[in-house]
């Protein structure tokens, strides 16, 4: 983590589980003492959202900003003029968790130019589980896809391949395969392997990238107390 930009866009396909890397991530950078914020730029996936945790963030001193704004009738999408302080204060560590498609990337094209004014690093999550993102060609052309909608380049690979509570060694070395097919077809690092914490001493010793290991704290709706 020590080597990544100071702002860390974290993208993927839905139930890729971006949203659950990204919170770990925030966590993690405010465990080790950065003065840290978490922004929410999805405004089309209504679950799963970092937001759902504001009050937890905020416990540990994380600044989160939110792309809804909270009406009678539920959450309205809004891009909050917030998300610049972060942009330009680099004082922040901040983590931008971005909408899981085309649609949503475009999102974060509305930053392109102030993102361009300093560093970044775009981690492009991939669950080799989830059925467009599930060999080669279909990965690299949703990666695509959101560096279109975005106007940003993604950075590097995050192997995140999983099955909820099902997750098997064997599903995070086929995520991995992948990944490395993604990798040496871009030129793209693979930087993380993203495991439960329940399953590292269950890993092999030739696992690629940096090991991360996470706790699940998002919750699906029926889950929510």
């Amino acid at each position: 983590m020590k080597d990544d930009k100071r702002i860390r866009i974290i993208t993927g396909h839905y139930g890729s589980g971006k949203t659950e890397f990204a919170v770990n991530y925030t966590f993690k950078l405010a465990n080790e003492g950065y003065k840290a914020a978490i922004v929410d730029l999805d405004i089309v996936n209504p679950y799963f959202r970092s937001r759902q945790l504001e009050p937890v963030f905020e416990e540990m001193g994380i600044r989160v900003i939110s792309s809804s704004v909270k009406g009678l009738s539920g959450d309205l999408p809004a891009l909050s003029p917030e998300i610049h302080t972060v942009l330009e204060d680099k004082s922040f560590e901040t983590v931008i968790d971005v909408g899981g498609d085309k649609a949503g990337a475009t999102a974060l094209g509305r930053y392109h130019d102030k993102l361009d004014e300093d560093e970044y690093d775009m981690f492009f999550v991939l669950n080799a589980n989830r059925p467009f993102t599930a060999d080669k060609d279909s990965a690299i052309r949703y990666l695509r896809s959101i560096e279109q909608g975005s106007r940003q380049k993604v950075t590097a690979l995050v192997n995140n391949t999983h099955l909820c509570g099902d997750t098997r060694i064997e599903d995070i070395i086929r995520g991995q395969e992948l990944c490395l097919q993604v990798s040496e077809e871009l030129g793209l690092p693979l930087k993380y392997t993203v495991v439960h914490k329940k399953l590292i001493n269950q890993l092999p010793d030739n696992i690629s990238g940096e090991i991360f290991p996470i706790d699940i704290f998002m919750k699906k709706p029926w889950e929510m107390e």
